[in-house]
């Protein structure tokens, strides 16, 4: 079977050479594979494939192999169909007119249900559980809600109550990184300063020419570069299906040698009071802090989905933690950084045809939005160096 599948690769495009082929049978002699698909499918793909361009053509084939797929099936032309026709599930019974509550009023309600459910309840339309259509609790369907427990994916849910955990972004990653550092490298703004003690060899070559032939040094002081750069990335939630792309992305910037100073913080859905130098273990510092860290001389990037429910971006008291009552919107930190640090950008790794979204389209109102790709990313990077125009949604 995997002789089979060797020539299939090849047959369509993938250009697997032998030399890694044995290297994929090696590491299944060794039993990296553990007898499950989905570990041969990730094996398999970090052997054989070269090129991340690669790896549609790698899943269409694993598909067609593996899964009895329709050969002819084209991913992106369908998907892109599918996308421009989609339609929303349909509720559950009884679910149909429901309304997202005032957040004031969805407090009030849930704590009251606390106060009053002393047993375990699935389905349904009031008490705290699973399923059905409660605005409290998770799996179910409801515009806008209090998410207890669960792992959400409906992205309605307007606060979330209970301890949430998150990972930090590994710094580790070297797969596929080399691209985006070498997108970085081009935020770069070398500039002569200090002691004169680089040879400057165009100036040395001129006045030696003028000279005769006379060979006359000349020095000059060593071009730095003096771009300062702050990474602030959304972790957690919505973002966890792009965790790999992120850490790539953190994980080149993290290992350049292209700014003067870096530095990074994490935030979950949108930045209040506290910003996190490791959300793991919830360290951190205000953000009022590294406000007065950073001034017009520092390019930001934000790295994030940009969706949440409105309430976070536009109510005091709308953060994503229950127990976090904000003081401050979500909207008036992310003006305070925009206004303090002008050279900022966003990267969004979600697809640009839901960008019109609700909460996505108001930060657009406020800083430059890119897609999270390495073209979003060279865009973004001509933003921060001044080859094209910084502008906001609202002044397009």
């Amino acid at each position: 079977m995997f002789t089979d599948f060797f020539y299939h690769l090849r047959a369509v495009g993938l250009k697997v050479s032998l030399t890694e082929w044995l290297s994929l049978i090696d590491a299944l002699v060794q039993g990296h594979a553990r007898s499950d698909l989905a570990a041969f499918y990730a094996l398999a793909r970090s052997l054989l494939v070269k090129r991340e361009t690669d790896f549609d053509l790698y899943d269409h084939a694993f598909a067609v192999f593996f899964k009895d797929v329709e050969a002819h099936f084209d991913l992106d032309d369908e998907l892109l169909a599918w996308l421009e026709q989609a339609t929303l599930p349909d509720l559950p019974p009884g679910a149909e007119g429901l309304e997202a509550l005032d957040l004031d009023e969805l407090r009030r309600q849930f704590e009251e249900r606390l106060s009053e459910q002393s047993e375990r309840h699935d389905g349904g339309s009031r008490w705290i559980g699973t399923g059905g259509t409660s605005p409290f609790g998770h799996g179910g369907s409801n515009p806008a809600g209090v998410r207890v427990g669960g792992t959400g994916g409906g992205r309605s849910a307007v606060q979330i109550a209970g301890q949430r955990r998150f990972r930090n972004l590994r710094s580790d990653r070297i797969l596929d990184t080399r691209q985006i550092g070498v997108a970085l490298r081009r935020l770069r703004r070398l500039e002569r300063s200090g002691v004169p003690e680089e040879l400057d060899l165009d100036e040395t070559i001129d006045r030696s020419a003028r000279n005769a032939g006379d060979i006359e040094l000349v020095f000059a002081p060593e071009r730095r570069n003096h771009v300062k750069l702050l990474l602030m990335m959304d972790v957690g939630g919505s973002m966890d299906p792009h965790a790999r792309l992120c850490e790539r992305l953190f994980s080149a910037a993290h290992r350049a040698h292209h700014f003067k100073r870096f530095e990074f913080r994490f935030f979950h859905n949108c930045v209040y009071k506290w910003i996190y130098s490791d959300i793991s273990q919830w360290r951190g510092h205000p953000t009022a802090d590294l406000l007065r860290e950073v001034d017009d001389s520092w390019s930001v990037v934000f790295v994030g989905d940009a969706w949440m429910s409105p309430y976070e971006l536009t109510r005091v008291g709308g953060a994503i933690d229950y127990s976090h009552r904000n003081t401050t919107s979500g909207l008036d930190w992310l003006s305070r950084i925009r206004d303090r640090c002008p050279k900022s950008v966003w990267l969004n790794p979600e697809p640009e045809q839901i960008w019109p979204a609700t909460t996505i389209h108001m930060i657009r109102q406020i800083f430059p939005m890119f897609h999270l790709t390495l073209d979003g990313l060279g865009e973004a990077i001509d933003v921060l160096r001044g080859a094209r125009p910084n502008r906001p949604l609202r002044a397009a």
